[in-house]
């Protein structure tokens, strides 16, 4: 069902060839697209279940503490293949913010303020260079030229949301350890998930329910969607930003039973199970932890 769920989808997203890292006048690290970085427009939807496993294999590096160049290493590679996360448009409590006086946050982990000016809260995401803007009140102009690309590109998502449009601009850019929160968030969910039921009968009530708790605030803003009729009813999700579109696609992995998201007992990478109790994410890797385990008992034996 998840799976013919998402093929019968459609919604895009926009993941240049090539992103750096830049550092901002005032020491914060950014991920942006090269400056002749070439946009392309796909279906994240089409990606599944990868772009997924892909997302948590990132942040389960850094709940095993990987040396940091691992991690960013990761982080970009993940950027380059599937696009920024879009953190401008999921964060606040409409993605349609522009067409508001301010932005409304609801809480979060990288914004404290409930409401912020609209110039102020853009600057957190140009810190580079700023886009030719004008906003006065809920009136909002914003001006593209000289680039073909960026004009084709803007005239392709002129029907969603201003700030969705804004965020796929050259000038576009999130903060790398806001990014890097995301995936570390991401994993640490899966990981509450499978500890809840492996350990289920060896905890209290007490521990299970901060396990309960710990599930229960993931989520926050989900996505919607309609139907339209196309050579078949077809749902289209509206999620304006890449990081509700993992988390819904995430959402629907984590209770698939069909399925199952796994951690390998071996070296924890994540993947999918075709059973429930599927230990391991390879043969190769369940023959090592056999080997391990046999040299580990040897060695035990000796020392006795």
């Amino acid at each position: 069902m998840m799976k013919n769920l998402f093929e019968q989808s459609r919604s895009h997203w926009v993941r240049y060839d090539h992103y750096e890292l830049k550092t901002a006048e005032d020491g914060k690290r950014y991920i942006t697209p090269g400056k002749s970085a070439k946009p392309d427009v796909y279906n994240p939807l089409k990606e599944v279940p990868n772009i997924v496993l892909d997302a948590l294999n990132v942040g389960m590096l850094m709940m095993g503490r990987k040396p940091e160049a691992e991690v960013e290493k990761a982080i970009m590679e993940f950027i380059t293949r599937y696009g920024l996360l879009g953190l401008m448009t999921a964060l606040p409590t409409t993605p349609s913010f522009m067409d508001y006086e301010a932005v409304y946050l609801p809480k979060n982990h990288f914004i404290k303020e409930e409401s912020m000016a609209t110039d102020k809260y853009l600057s957190l995401f140009y810190p580079f260079d700023q886009l030719d803007l004008v906003k006065k009140g809920i009136t909002s102009t914003w001006n593209v030229s000289g680039d073909r690309t960026m004009i084709a590109l803007t005239m392709t998502f002129m029907d969603e949301p201003m700030a969705k449009n804004m965020s796929f601009q050259r000038e576009y850019a999130e903060p790398y350890e806001w990014v890097a929160q995301q995936f570390k968030d991401w994993a640490f969910t899966l990981s509450t998930a499978i500890l809840y039921y492996n350990d289920y009968d060896s905890l209290d009530e007490d521990a299970r329910g901060l396990y309960r708790k710990a599930m229960a605030a993931f989520g926050g803003i989900a996505p919607t969607y309609h139907i339209e009729l196309l050579d078949k009813p077809t749902i289209y999700w509206d999620f304006h930003s890449l990081l509700l579109g993992i988390q819904m696609m995430f959402s629907f992995m984590l209770v698939d039973g069909d399925q199952p998201l796994r951690l390998c007992k071996h070296c924890q990478k994540v993947f999918l199970g075709i059973r429930s109790n599927a230990a391991f994410c390879s043969p190769r890797c369940k023959n090592q932890y056999n080997v391990y385990k046999s040299r580990s008992k040897k060695g035990g034996n000796e020392e006795e």
